[in-house]
């Protein structure tokens, strides 16, 4: 069994960042999923592609992984670099795409 740690990026349909300072521990799939002929719903019998645990750090989500013996892969989270603009730069004589008015 193994299994991934991660830290959730932010969605696109919030402007937050809720539930993104936690770190995650999500198993990997174990067998393929398929398709129910009758009703077309997509199934598997893998039960712990639904678990989903979460640690308040990158460390507590690898001694778990540690401790229950599971292996794991870390992926390190894309840190953002917020851009500092003020409304009045919009009006700057040297902006780089000038007015089209």
């Amino acid at each position: 069994m193994s299994a991934r740690i991660y830290k959730p990026a932010k969605t696109a349909m919030q402007s937050g960042r809720a539930k993104t300072h936690r770190w995650v521990l999500e198993f990997d799939p174990q067998e393929p999923r398929t398709i129910d002929p009758l009703m077309g719903w997509t199934s598997s019998g893998d039960m712990t592609s639904q678990v989903h645990l979460r640690f308040p750090t990158k460390e507590a989500a690898i001694l778990y992984a540690e401790k229950h013996g599971i292996e794991f892969r870390v992926e390190e989270p894309n840190e953002r670099t917020p851009r500092r603009i003020a409304y009045a730069d919009n009006f700057r004589p040297d902006r780089r795409f000038p007015w089209s008015h």
